[in-house]
């Protein structure tokens, strides 16, 4: 049993490791093998950062494990969720240009970027505790783990681009189907977060899973904090 858990605990650093080299992330077995173990580093990664949002404040007299639980789901499903709802209108994209035979090495690229991205929110993780036993506010939570969110977003661009090249390489579309890709994965996520909240739950309210009024538009909040503001 410990040798097995040690394999596997091998294998999945190993694929860490690789995904964030850029470098090929070919598997033992069928091709399939390495998407599922992506989507197994996704959701480990992406899990455990959840739990730590959902830690806050992080005191021994107001820590809720309820939280931290409902956070470490709801982190994956998020990027899961809108990688499934954004995968259709990609797909007949690539079909459409006439790329649609790697569409394969396509969807591993962009769930390879979406692993990284939970990587980095990991090594992220030790700097949201901190702010949080520093004494942070609940909007300023928020503010934390959308910076967080952020950071890791962004330095996770450069290891698309270096995963895409070799299609790139193949054919130029898939320079302006990468950039498609974020546009569609960017307008999905902003309302299936809005959809998922809370994430971080207010010390104030009584935990859920669910926020009661869920299903708004996250767009038209936005306009309508903005039209309030100005």
């Amino acid at each position: 049993m410990r040798g097995s858990l040690l394999l596997i605990a091998d294998q999945g650093l190993g694929l860490a490791d690789r995904i964030l080299r850029g470098l090929p992330m070919t598997m033992d077995g069928s091709p399939g093998r390495s998407v599922a173990w992506i989507v197994i580093l996704l959701v480990t990664c992406g899990g455990t950062y959840g739990a730590v949002m959902g830690c806050f404040p992080l005191t021994w007299e107001s820590i809720r494990p309820l939280q931290m639980l409902y956070s470490g789901l709801k982190v994956p499903m998020l990027l899961l969720l809108t990688f499934a709802l954004s995968v259709p209108s990609f797909y007949v994209a690539n079909m459409l240009l006439g790329v649609g035979g790697d569409f394969f090495l396509v969807i591993r690229a962009v769930l390879a970027t979406q692993a990284a991205l939970t990587i980095a929110l990991v090594a992220l993780a030790p700097l949201t505790m901190f702010l949080y036993i520093s004494g942070v506010s609940y909007e300023q939570a928020l503010l934390v783990n959308s910076a967080m969110f952020g950071t890791a977003s962004l330095s996770v661009q450069p290891l698309l681009r270096r995963q895409y090249r070799f299609l790139i390489d193949k054919n130029r579309w898939h320079v302006w189907l990468m950039h498609a890709w974020l546009v569609i994965y960017a307008f999905v996520g902003i309302q299936m977060g809005w959809v998922l909240r809370p994430f971080i739950g207010s010390p104030s309210t009584p935990t859920q899973f669910f926020r009661d009024e869920a299903w708004g538009n996250a767009y038209l909040v936005v306009w309508e904090l903005i039209v309030g503001f100005v």
